[in-house]
């Protein structure tokens, strides 16, 4: 049986597994993130349970990378900024995140060519996401 070029995988979204892979990403990230000590800031930042907010983040990834918007069927536009804007997040905070997903990603075997593409993706909206100015290091 042969496969057409059309039948490959593409999206992120494909490329993970669908919701399974998307889901495995999710709960490594929240593991981490909640075993490890160079993740104590992010931690902090979430609540006690974090099972509402994995469902969030899983939800919300199987859309942006390509797959059903099962966060917008909830809840609407995701209003990223918006909602995150209670939060202090700053350069820290961002980095903390990116190595946490970066982390998962490695963790679960992601092929170096998708973790790239979903490093940078990733990145650019960690960044985005920021709403605390940088510090000056001059300043004291």
């Amino acid at each position: 049986m042969s496969t057409s070029q059309s039948e490959l995988p593409t999206t992120p979204y494909e490329l993970l597994g669908g919701e399974p892979g998307v889901r495995a990403l999710v709960d490594r990230f929240y593991d981490l993130m909640e075993l490890e000590d160079a993740y104590a800031d992010l931690r902090a930042m979430h609540p006690a349970h974090s099972e509402d907010t994995r469902n969030k983040l899983h939800w919300f990834l199987c859309g942006w990378l390509g797959g059903p918007g099962l966060y917008e069927q909830r809840f609407g536009h995701p209003r990223l900024r918006m909602r995150h804007f209670p939060y202090a997040i700053g350069v820290k905070e961002r980095d903390q995140w990116m190595a946490c997903m970066d982390q998962a990603m490695v963790e679960l075997a992601i092929a170096p060519e998708l973790r790239l593409r979903l490093h940078t993706a990733f990145a650019g909206t960690a960044d985005w996401m920021r709403n605390q100015p940088e510090k000056d290091p001059k300043a004291s």
